[in-house]
């Protein structure tokens, strides 16, 4: 039952970020943007593996990879060039 609830607090702070960079609240080269993507990936790689659900697997290792290579760039002080566009 506990990975249960590790799949869907997996599931939530991957759908949460998701919702927040649609509102506009979250960009997508910002670090909570990418940490929880990065979280809640590897919490759904943990839930897969566990279930022995290899291509769900698959799919939320390389979103946590990317996720997690995001953060390390987000984390990088020479990368703070932001790219947002100015609003009118």
């Amino acid at each position: 039952m506990q990975v249960l609830y590790i799949g869907f607090l997996g599931m939530a702070m991957i759908l949460i970020a998701f919702i927040m960079n649609q509102l506009h609240r979250w960009h997508d080269d910002d670090l909570i943007y990418d940490s929880f993507n990065a979280i809640g990936a590897l919490l759904m790689v943990y839930y897969s593996f566990t279930i022995s659900s290899y291509p769900f697997l698959i799919l939320n290792a390389v979103w946590a990879a990317v996720s997690l290579r995001d953060v390390v760039l987000d984390l990088n002080p020479k990368n703070k060039i932001h790219t947002h566009k100015i609003k009118k």
